[in-house]
C-alpha cells in the first residue's frame, strides 16, 4: 500500500513531501507523488513545470524511497482528485500541505485540505510549512 503526497512547488508542497518521505522510508512503503491540475489550458499556478519536477526527481532519488512521480490533468478538483487516487490504490496514508489563510479567505474559497481530510478513505497526514524568518 503506497503513501500518496499531494506536491506543489510551494513551502507547503515541499513540506508534506518532506514529510511523506520520512513516512514512507519509516514503513518500508512506495511512496506516490502527485502533482495534479484540473485543466492544462491554462494548468494551475501549483502545476510543477519540467524544471520543478526534475528538481523534485533529484530529491526523491537522493531519499533512497521507492517512488512514483506523476502529473494528472484529468478534469478533476485536486482534492477530488487526490481522495479518488487513494481509494483506486488502497493508500496507507495521504500527506497535504497546509498553508495559514484568513477566515474570510477559508470561507470564500473553500478548502481543498478540509475535503481531503474528511473524504479520504485512509488517514491524512496534514503537514504546515515553516513560517520564513
Amino acid at each position: 500500500m503506497p503513501i500518496i503526497v499531494g506536491w506543489t512547488p510551494t513551502p507547503e508542497g515541499d513540506a508534506a513531501l518532506t514529510h511523506a518521505i520520512a513516512e514512507a522510508s519509516a514503513h518500508g512503503s512506495e511512496l506516490m507523488v502527485v502533482n495534479v491540475s484540473p485543466t492544462s489550458d491554462p494548468s494551475s499556478a501549483t502545476f510543477a513545470s519540467d524544471h520543478e519536477m526534475t528538481a523534485a526527481r533529484g530529491r526523491l532519488d537522493e531519499s533512497g524511497v521507492p517512488y512514483t512521480l506523476r502529473q494528472l490533468v484529468r478534469g478533476k478538483d485536486v482534492a477530488e482528485e487526490i481522495v479518488d487516487l487513494a481509494g483506486e490504490l488502497d493508500a496507507e496514508l495521504v500527506v497535504i500541505g497546509l498553508r495559514s489563510r484568513s477566515p474570510v479567505g477559508k470561507l470564500l474559497l473553500g478548502s481543498r485540505s478540509q475535503s481531503i481530510l474528511l473524504d479520504a478513505p485512509c488517514p491524512v497526514l496534514a503537514v504546515k510549512a515553516k513560517k520564513p524568518a
